[in-house]
This record gives C-alpha cells, structure tokens and sequence, in this order.
C-alpha cells in the first residue's frame, strides 16, 4: 500500500508549495480557468510523459531537479490552503490564520520530500483517465483514473475536485482504493496534535520534514470521536 501511496500522491500532489517562480515556466501551468477537472489530470499525466518517464536516471541521481519537476507540474493545480484545513480537520477552527498558513507550508514540503521518489515509478502513460460523467456546473468533482505502478499493477485513484472563487478548478484529495489521502492523514495529524500540540507538530516539520512526516505516519493512530 505504501508504495502504491508514494507514487499516486507524487502524482496527485508532490511538491505543493516550493518554487512558484518555477512553477510559471511549465506548459501545464497556464491560466486553467476554462479547463475541466478530466482536462486538468489529462495535462498533467502528459507533462509527467515528457518530464519524468524518460528521464528516470537522471532524476534518482538528482532529487532536486525532481522536487522541481513536481512543483512545475502540480503547484498551480493543488488548492493547498484547502487540503490543509481538512487535513486538520477540528483542529482548525482552534487555529490562527498564520498557525494554517505554517502548517501547510511545513506539511506539503514534508510531503514534498517523502514521496519524491514514488515518481520514479511513474512509466509513460501510466495514468488512464476513465471516461467523464458528472455535472462541472456544480462546485465539487471527481476524475476517475487507473495509474499502472512500477510493479505492474493497476491501482484505482480518484481526484478530487473544487471549483475556487476565480472559477478554476483544483484537486485537493486523492482517493487510492478507496483511502482518501486526506482521511489518512487528519487521523495521524489530530493525534499527533493531541500529543505535542499544533505548534510543536508545525516546528517539527519545518525543522525535521520528511523524517517528522515519517514518524508521525509509523506511530499516529486513527482517533475515534
């Protein structure tokens, strides 16, 4: 399962928050007010293409050409404010608007830096995006994918979309076989909170990164209630 969570989150949401100057270069990264969810996931399994799968050795000796690589590709695509408030689910209405701010710049660059090398199993066109069917007149959707792993299974992903207040619409969940991404980690953040405190858990990620990110997901427990 791990494996499988590493390349579909670096496929869905790597690298959120570094490098926006570069993040304006890439081709997948124009102004996507008149693109569709599908159209969305569709740019960016192309760009991943071009960008990733003939370059694999390359990037395993440079991390981070492959940090910069995601941020080109997803950054304008993610609505990390958002993902971040469900990430800590009730404990962000207990949080100042900077402590939100901080968490989620100290929690995606963790995710940033944990699952960077799940894209290395990303192979040319190993997503396939299902056929469409719902209504993009409402605020919410839902592109259905299979992305074919390394390994050669197919794993079944869902991204979830909103529509923002500019009419552009972001992904801000990835729903692998069923686990949401944001689910998993709300669990493990609410008790990590409940353990050190928020402030304490944003220092230790800014401060440790991937490795917090690492020993909050071997040791946080699902909470009931």
């Amino acid at each position: 399962m791990m494996r499988h969570l590493a390349l579909a989150i670096a496929v869905a949401f790597g690298g959120t928050l570094a490098a926006p100057a570069m993040a304006q270069q890439s081709p997948v990264q124009q102004p996507a007010a008149q693109q569709t969810p599908e159209q969305v996931v569709q740019g960016i399994a192309r760009q991943l293409d071009a960008d990733v799968a003939g370059h694999k050795t390359e990037l395993q000796k440079n991390r981070e050409k492959l940090i910069g690589i995601i941020n080109q590709v997803f950054l304008p695509h993610f609505d990390v404010d958002y993902a971040a408030i469900l990430v800590l689910g009730q404990h962000a209405r207990e949080a100042s608007p900077g402590q939100r701010a901080e968490f989620a710049k100290a929690f995606y660059n963790s995710i940033t830096h944990r699952y960077a090398e799940g894209l290395l199993d990303y192979t040319n066109g190993a997503v396939k995006v299902l056929p469409f069917a719902g209504d993009l007149n409402a605020k919410r959707s839902v592109v259905r994918t299979q992305v074919a792993t390394g390994d050669g299974k197919t794993v079944s992903v869902d991204f979830a979309f909103r529509r923002t207040a500019s009419g552009e619409w972001k992904a801000y969940d990835v729903v692998i076989e069923g686990i949401s991404y944001i689910t998993n980690y709300r669990n493990q953040v609410d008790a990590e909170i409940r353990k050190v405190g928020l402030d304490q858990l944003i220092k230790n990620l800014q401060t440790q990164g991937d490795q917090a990110l690492k020993a909050m997901e071997q040791n946080g427990k699902p909470h009931d209630g």
